[in-house]
């Protein structure tokens, strides 16, 4: 059974803007792999190897995102937003005047920095199901706190 990755038309969007920016990287890295076969003996060669190191690490990149966008499976705006389902944001208040904004998202596009929380994560695993008004334990390194959804869209 193949492995559906979970991801957004802008996370889609994203993944195509890179494997275009990765291909276009292709020309330059053969150029300086061709000027530094020209210095000679390849296994002293630092150019070379640095230069084979990048083209590696792009074509491994391309053939993975490649392989994620022939297997994409693509989030929708939930239909009714009475619970948090894939693709749903939510906001949480606690006991005061703290407030936390989150969308819950597949784990390749998953980017805990900018609010986006993978379906897979503790706190993503905590948000599935819940309802507007339910409390949430929320678990991180630092501390637990408890949460209630205020808005789910």
């Amino acid at each position: 059974m193949k492995k559906m990755f979970h991801l957004t038309k802008e996370g889609v969007a994203e993944l195509q803007e890179e494997v275009k920016d990765l291909i276009s990287q292709r020309g330059p890295i053969a150029e300086r792999i061709k000027t530094a076969r020209e210095f000679g003996d390849l296994s002293e060669n630092a150019e070379y190897s640095s230069a084979r190191q990048e083209q590696e690490r792009v074509e491994s990149r391309i053939a993975e995102i490649e392989h994620i966008l022939q297997n994409v499976e693509l989030i929708t705006k939930p239909k009714g937003d009475s619970k948090v389902q894939l693709g749903s944001k939510v906001v949480l208040k606690d006991g005061g005047n703290k407030q936390k904004e989150f969308q819950v998202v597949g784990t390749v596009e998953a980017d805990p920095l900018n609010g986006k929380i993978s379906d897979e994560s503790p706190i993503g695993k905590a948000l599935l199901g819940k309802k507007v008004g339910d409390e949430v334990e929320i678990k991180t390194p630092v501390e637990t706190a408890i949460y209630k959804i205020s808005v789910i869209s």
